[in-house]
């Protein structure tokens, strides 16, 4: 069998599966696992697809994005352990900026320091950081119905008026060559002003984002501090060669 007819065997059964096993492909193509490997390899560097633990994965549309309501529910356990640590790296007194997103927004409750100031484009935030009574500066611009989050020239302009002891930022993908990147170029904008204002910058983003890549790019890998949950489907040594790695 030609290279090329694998290599669309492989990508049709991932359209209509999502994710495949290795194994089944060896079925498939009738082909050697270490070809196979080759294969997979070689289509994960045109980003047709990503490689995970015994398989691959089909990759998300570059414009697809959830709404809050459908991110909510979606991995809420790691996103609480990944919340949950990041907010133990807070320290009294700190200004932080919180970007939109429901990982972002399960750090509040676990915020217990003194004398914190808060600064967000995520209006899903207000309610509870204003229940925990924490200082609160709300970015000011255009509100995306999909993600609650200001964005805009207005929050642009707003979020450069700060300075940040650190930032949290969600991310949509995260690629070892290509980097970080969410659907939105106004979101996109807004994520890397933020980054390029603070002395620390934290990623979280759970396993599911590894190996993804979005429309629009924000931030390289060795700009900031990636927060994930271990998943033994993710192959994070490629990652850590460039950024270090907080493994909840």
């Amino acid at each position: 069998m030609l290279i090329s007819e694998r290599h669309k065997l492989i990508i049709d059964l991932l359209k209509e599966k999502e994710n495949v096993k290795l194994q089944e492909l060896v079925d498939l193509t009738s082909t050697s696992e270490s070809t196979l490997r080759r294969d997979l390899d070689q289509l994960e560097k045109q980003n047709y697809l990503k490689r995970v633990h015994g398989g691959a994965s089909l990759l998300q549309r570059k414009r697809s994005e959830l709404s809050v309501s459908e991110k909510t529910t979606k991995n809420l356990a790691e996103k609480e352990s990944i919340a949950k640590y990041a907010a133990q790296l807070v320290f009294d007194g700190e200004c932080i900026y919180l970007d939109a997103g429901t990982t972002t927004f399960q750090m509040i409750q676990f915020l217990k320091q003194k004398d914190l100031v808060v600064v967000t484009n995520g209006t899903d935030h207000l309610n509870a950081l204003l229940e925990k009574d924490i200082t609160t500066y709300l970015i000011g611009g255009f509100v995306k119905k999909v993600t609650k989050a200001t964005i805009g020239r207005a929050a642009y302009e707003s979020i450069k008026n700060y300075r940040f002891d650190k930032c949290f930022i969600g991310t949509n993908a995260i690629h070892y060559e290509l980097g970080l990147t969410t659907p939105d170029p106004d979101e996109a904008q807004i994520k890397e002003r933020a980054i390029s204002l603070a002395r620390e910058s934290y990623i979280l983003a759970d396993h599911t984002k590894f190996g993804e890549v979005s429309f629009s790019k924000f931030a390289e890998l060795d700009q900031v501090k990636v927060i994930t949950n271990e998943n033994d489907t993710i192959e994070l040594d490629r990652y850590q060669r460039i950024t270090e790695m907080l493994k909840v």
